[in-house]
C-alpha cells in the first residue's frame, strides 16, 4: 500500500481553488438566468394578451438582427463558438454576449417566434464566465474549465436540472468523450447556480409522470421495453430530420435571402402567413403551457388526448422556420414540445402510457439532436422521477444511436464514431460535426 499525503493536499487546493473562483461566477449566472426566466414569462404572457403583437414579428426580427449586425458580428456563432473555444482557447467569449442574447431572445417570444431558451442560457453562462476571466487570467486548461462550469451553470440554473446541466457541459463537446477532468468545477457551479435561482423564488415547471407500482418504480415489462426501444428510433429519426433541416434550410435561406438583416423580417412574415393558414397559434413560442383551452403544449402532451397527430411536425416546421430567419433562444424548448406531442401520439398507436411517452420523447428527441444521451437520461431523471429511469436511458440511447453523426451544434467533435466512422474520416481524426458534414462520401 502507498499512501501519499500530498496528493490529497493538492485535491484540497484544488477544490478550494475552484469553490473560490466559481462562487461568484455561479452567483451571477444564477441571478442572470432568474432575471432572464422573469422576463420570458412577462414576455409570454403580452403575447397572449396582446394578439396583435404577432404582427410585429418581421420588425422584432429586424430589431435583432440589427443588434447583432453592430455589436455582435463577433458572437453569431452562439452556442457553436463556446464549444470551439473550448476546444481551441483564443480570444475568449466577448462577454456582450450576454446582454445581446437576453435581449434578443426575449424580443424573440414576445412577437411569438417558435425558439427556446437553452441557447441563452448556455451562452449567458459561457459569456459571464469568460468576463469573470478578464479578472482571474487563468491559464488555458483552467480557462477551459471556467467555460465549461459556466455552460453547465446557466444550463442547469434555466431548466433546473443542475446534475443533467454538469453532464451536458462535459459531454456536448464531443460525441463519445467526456471531458471528466471538469467534473467538480461544473457539477459545483451547476448546483451553486441553481439553488441561487431557487433563493430568487423562480420557479420551474413541474412535470408528472404516473406510476402504477406501488413502490414508485415502474415495474420492468419486455413488451413496454420493445415499444420504448422502438420508439426511441423513431425519436432519432425525428432528431436527426430536424438538425438537417436546420442546417440545410438554413444555408439555402442564406443564399436565397443574401442580406442578414431581410432574412428575419422575410421568416417573420412567412410566420405569419403560416399561422394564418393553420388557424392556430398553438405552435409559437415555448410552447410549455398556454391559457387557452385546446391548445396543444408540452403540459397537454402528458394527458390523453393532449396532441394531435401532427402537432410534432407543425412544432418542428415553425421552429426551423423560426431558427434558419435568424431568431435568438435556441432549440431545445422546441424539441422537448417535438418530442412530447410525438410521444403522445406513440403512446395512443403503441397501447402505452400516454404520459411515459411524452417523457420518454421530451428528453430523447433532445439526446439524439445534441449528442447527450447521459445528460438527458439524467435530465429525465431529475424532472420525472427515478421510477421510469430503464425506459428513459433506452430511449435517449437509441435516439443517440439512430441520429447518427448529425446533431444541432456543428461545432461538435466526432471523438468515438456511432457504430461506424463518419464519412471521409480517418483513424484517429476527431472532426467536428460541420467537417463530417462537408467532406464527399467515399
Amino acid at each position: 500500500m502507498r499512501i501519499r499525503p500530498s496528493e490529497q493536499v493538492e485535491v484540497v487546493r484544488y477544490l478550494a481553488k475552484w469553490i473560490a473562483l466559481l462562487t461568484p461566477v455561479a452567483v451571477v449566472v444564477g441571478s442572470t438566468s432568474s432575471a432572464f426566466l422573469w422576463a420570458l414569462e412577462r414576455a409570454t404572457d403580452e403575447r397572449f394578451e396582446r394578439p396583435w403583437l404577432l404582427y410585429l414579428l418581421p420588425l422584432a426580427g429586424l430589431t435583432v438582427a440589427l443588434l447583432y449586425h453592430r455589436f455582435g458580428r463577433s458572437v453569431e456563432g452562439g452556442n457553436n463558438l463556446l464549444v470551439d473555444e473550448v476546444h481551441e482557447p483564443g480570444g475568449g467569449v466577448p462577454p456582450r454576449i450576454v446582454p445581446l442574447i437576453f435581449v434578443g431572445t426575449v424580443v424573440s417570444h414576445l412577437a411569438g417566434a417558435s425558439v427556446g431558451r437553452e441557447g441563452t442560457a448556455v451562452q449567458m453562462g459561457g459569456g459571464l464566465a469568460s468576463a469573470f476571466n478578464r479578472v482571474f487570467r487563468l491559464g488555458a486548461e483552467d480557462q477551459k474549465t471556467l467555460l465549461m462550469a459556466g455552460i453547465a451553470a446557466g444550463f442547469g440554473a434555466v431548466f433546473g436540472t443542475p446534475i443533467a446541466g454538469a453532464v451536458f457541459a462535459m459531454e456536448v463537446l464531443a460525441i463519445g468523450r467526456m471531458q471528466y477532468g471538469a467534473l467538480i468545477p461544473v457539477l459545483y457551479a451547476a448546483l451553486a447556480a441553481d439553488y441561487v435561482v431557487g433563493a430568487w423564488g423562480t420557479e420551474h415547471t413541474a412535470y408528472h409522470i404516473t406510476l402504477t407500482a406501488p413502490d414508485g418504480d415502474l415495474p420492468f415489462d419486455a413488451v413496454l421495453m420493445a415499444k420504448v426501444a422502438f420508439a426511441g428510433g423513431l425519436f432519432g429519426l425525428t432528431a436527426m430530420v430536424f438538425a438537417e433541416l436546420v442546417h440545410g434550410l438554413g444555408r439555402a435561406f442564406r443564399q436565397a435571402v443574401a442580406s442578414p438583416l431581410v432574412r428575419p423580417v422575410a421568416g417573420g412574415m412567412l410566420i405569419i402567413a403560416a399561422v394564418l393558414m393553420l388557424g392556430t397559434r398553438e405552435y409559437l413560442g415555448l410552447g410549455v403551457s398556454s391559457p387557452n383551452a385546446g391548445d396543444v403544449t408540452i403540459l397537454s402532451s402528458f394527458e390523453e388526448g393532449g396532441a394531435d397527430p401532427f402537432s410534432w411536425w407543425w412544432k418542428l416546421a415553425f421552429t426551423v422556420l423560426a431558427l434558419v430567419s435568424g431568431f435568438k433562444g435556441g432549440e431545445v424548448t422546441p424539441l422537448f414540445f417535438i418530442g412530447a406531442s410525438l410521444g403522445n401520439r406513440l403512446g395512443v398507436l403503441l397501447r402505452a402510457p400516454v404520459d411515459l411517452f411524452a417523457g420518454l420523447g421530451f428528453v430523447a428527441v433532445f439526446a439524439g439532436a445534441a449528442n447527450t444521451p447521459l445528460a438527458c437520461t439524467i435530465m429525465g431523471i431529475e424532472l420525472f422521477g427515478a421510477g421510469s429511469a430503464p425506459y428513459i436511458a433506452v430511449a435517449c440511447f437509441v435516439a443517440y444511436l439512430v441520429s447518427g453523426h448529425s446533431g444541432i451544434y456543428l461545432s461538435q467533435r466526432i471523438a468515438t464514431p456511432k457504430v461506424v466512422p463518419a464519412v471521409g474520416t480517418k483513424p484517429g481524426e476527431m472532426p467536428t460535426l460541420r467537417e463530417s458534414r462537408e467532406r464527399p462520401s467515399r
